[in-house]
């Protein structure tokens, strides 16, 4: 318990809280949404936002790639500061371009999303992780 109350830091507890953040949230985007639009590509491909001009297709198909790939990548901690960087960029034109006019509210996960990638791009995965083992 008193460990539980220190304010010192902890190696442990840091690497700790670094595999957590990558397992929620990378599972949580990966099973939520980024599975959900690979189901259901052909209803989505003709109608999902389009990113700057890029055509509703290309940018379904980035935002797959970001939302499958990037986020197993997080999930298992290899290349977790590379892989951060298109899930910030996603959370953010989902904040500014797809819910650009909408009311903060239908915007919280995406915000909360970019909290944990922008945590990640900075801390990076911790020693629980396969960049960690990589780099020991």
């Amino acid at each position: 318990m008193k460990k539980l109350l220190s304010v010192k830091y902890s190696d442990a507890a840091f690497n700790f809280s670094m595999l957590v953040i990558r397992i929620f949230f990378g599972v949580l985007l990966l099973s939520k949404h980024g599975y959900g639009k690979m189901v259901k590509f052909e209803e989505l491909h003709t109608r999902f936002y389009n990113f700057l001009g890029m055509g509703s297709t290309f940018s379904l198909v980035l935002a797959i790639f970001a939302e499958v790939i990037c986020a197993a990548f997080i999930i298992l901690g290899l290349f977790t500061r590379l892989a951060a960087i298109p899930l910030i960029i996603a959370m953010l034109v989902v904040i500014f371009g797809a819910n650009g006019a909408k009311p903060m509210s239908e915007s919280e996960l995406a915000i909360l999303f970019l909290g944990a990638f922008i945590t990640l791009l900075f801390c990076g995965p911790g020693k629980v992780s396969v960049d960690g083992m990589i780099n020991k």
